[in-house]
């Protein structure tokens, strides 16, 4: 079986984010035969705006949009802000959306979140279920990976150091192995 591609996305603008640490943590806990490349350029978007929609897609859009579109999945790893999705990643979805061939249609998607909260950001996936799904996105219904008391689970340097997270995180790729060709059937 080819490799699967899948897009990596942080709802997190912060350079030390525990979101993207956890996502680049997931670049090393892949199954064989997929692939995670992390989009980078969320912050490049401008905030949007359908009158400049109108005089063209932004190009940081079109490089979304086109690394969505070259996915076989899309991972996204977002903290709560408020109790949901942060601006930053809630604008990019907003792009997305309103784009022709608008690319999260069919696309299997995996989620999961950290924060310093017990809770671990359930309230932001469960946002994040409902945008998507009504984008006809497919996220896959389990395992939900919520990691809580995040601060405590990275090292000095940002890398992921908790095993039980680490087997949440692979438990949730595996999962995803299997759900992404499962969703291109439909």
């Amino acid at each position: 079986m080819a490799d699967l591609k899948v897009l990596g996305i942080s709802g997190s603008l912060r350079k030390a984010s525990l979101n993207s640490a956890a996502l680049r943590a997931c670049g090393g806990l892949m199954p064989a035969g997929m692939g995670l490349t992390i989009f980078g350029g969320l912050g490049d978007l401008p905030l949007y705006n359908q009158d400049m929609m109108d005089a063209g897609i932004p190009e940081p859009v079109q490089r979304l949009r086109t690394a969505i579109a070259d996915a076989d999945g899309l991972l996204i790893a977002s903290p709560e802000y408020n109790f949901s999705v942060s601006a930053a990643l809630k604008n990019g979805i907003d792009w997305i959306s309103r784009v022709p061939n608008q690319p999260i249609q069919d696309k299997p998607i995996a989620i999961f979140s950290a924060s310093a909260g017990p809770l671990g950001g359930a309230r932001v996936q469960y946002d994040l279920r409902r945008i998507l799904g009504q984008l006809w996105g497919h996220v896959l219904p389990r395992p939900e990976v919520f990691i809580g008391s995040a601060p405590a689970k990275f090292d000095a340097q940002g890398e992921l150091a908790d095993e039980a997270t680490r087997k949440f995180l692979a438990d949730l790729l595996a999962g995803f192995k299997l759900w992404i060709p499962r969703m291109a059937r439909k």
